[in-house]
């Protein structure tokens, strides 16, 4: 770890763990069982730059290199998947606030956003739309000084607690025939619901299906210019991959030590199991695949830091680190045999969460395609 921070990153890292080890961990078994999320603890993880830790200082952010808000992102993921998954969420749509917002809609949503008394989501996936950005359905008509938006998003996290949505529709209007656009659509809104989606994984995060029925949203709510979503989109996607990459760092390097304070205490026939030939196999690949994905990961937030897309780097750290953290938390399943499945044992809830890891910004098949079309130049995606 020491290799890739500097001694100001591993003093906060050092004070982010003790936080989240005091505050959050004992909230995490009622939270899984109760399907819900604390956001309470917001209000003081935004002191260490959780909320607005990539934004401009004139925005009321922390302007953190990646390596940085990275070493955030493996915290929250060695705390609580979930933890992580809203955080990200959260700053999604400030970081797209921050940068596209008017200074009324900074005022209006991001401020708010930044002192966490407002909660959000984003709209991007679909029924029929995964990691397709480009096969958006979801339709936005200008009609006048509004626009009527209709469709609906699927697996939206945070959708059933968001009191606005950042929203991705085809857009159509005098100047713009199908092109993508982002809008803010608040709770309450006539025509918009959201219904709750229930899971396997990160059941705290409020995964939603999100409906509008003929929405009428005002042209002020446009974020961002018309018909230009889709590059920033894509764009945010390829630093989420990164954060998702951290998180799956944080649950990883967590089943491993769980599973190596086992293997010490534990005993069998008389002896730790730690002593048995096969226990210590598996704690060495586990070590192998958590190292190998932190140093992926890193690598991949250093070359944001340089300026650098970092497409190869980010999608690379994603597939690799996501698949890592998953067979990190089978192989810690079995070392600690029947007491893995106990539910609030935290190996089970990082099994399940790990898993849950390899979907989203885009599947471990297609971060395949994307490293593929930067190593070789030729393009696998139809």
């Amino acid at each position: 770890m020491s290799f890739y921070l500097d001694s100001d990153q591993r003093l906060l890292k050092d004070q982010v763990d003790r936080w989240l080890a005091q505050n959050v961990t004992p909230l995490i078994d009622r939270h899984e069982r109760d399907c819900t999320f604390p956001f309470e603890i917001l209000d003081d993880l935004k002191n260490f730059g959780y909320l607005g830790g990539k934004i401009p200082e004139a925005d009321g952010g922390f302007d953190l290199p990646y390596v940085t808000w990275g070493m955030l992102m493996e915290s929250a993921g060695y705390c609580w998947g979930s933890l992580r998954t809203i955080v990200n969420i959260t700053n999604g749509t400030i970081q797209k606030l921050s940068r596209f917002g008017t200074p009324e809609q900074k005022d209006r949503w991001l401020q708010p956003l930044l002192r966490n008394e407002i909660r959000c989501c984003t709209g991007l996936s679909e029924p029929n739309v995964g990691s397709n950005v480009r096969g958006i359905e979801c339709r936005a008509v200008k009609q006048g000084d509004h626009y009527v938006i209709s469709g609906r998003k699927l697996w939206i996290t945070n959708g059933i607690n968001a009191d606005i949505c950042q929203l991705v529709a085809r857009t159509y209007s005098d100047s713009c025939d199908g092109e993508l656009s982002t809008f803010i659509v608040e709770r309450g809104t006539p025509g918009y619901s959201a219904r709750r989606v229930e899971k396997m994984v990160l059941r705290p995060t409020g995964t939603s299906e999100l409906s509008f029925d003929d929405v009428k949203v005002p042209v002020e709510n446009r974020l961002g210019p018309e018909g230009q979503a889709l590059s920033g989109t894509l764009a945010g996607l390829n630093t989420a991959r990164v954060n998702i990459a951290m998180g799956a760092v944080g649950a990883a390097q967590s089943a491993l030590d769980l599973s190596v304070d086992y293997a010490r205490t534990r005993k069998q026939f008389g002896k730790p199991i730690g002593e048995f030939q096969l226990v210590q196999k598996y704690i060495v690949d586990m070590t192998i695949r958590v190292k190998a994905a932190r140093a992926l990961s890193y690598t991949a937030a250093q070359a944001l830091d340089r300026g650098e897309e970092a497409r190869e780097d980010c999608s690379i750290a994603k597939l690799y680190a996501t698949k890592a953290a998953f067979e990190v938390a089978d192989m810690a399943l079995q070392v600690h045999g029947g007491l893995g499945y106990a539910i609030g044992y935290p190996i089970e809830r990082i099994f399940r969460d790990t898993k849950g890891g390899m979907i989203p910004e885009g599947t471990v098949e297609v971060q395949t395609l994307i490293a593929g079309r930067e190593i070789l130049g030729l393009n696998a995606i139809t």
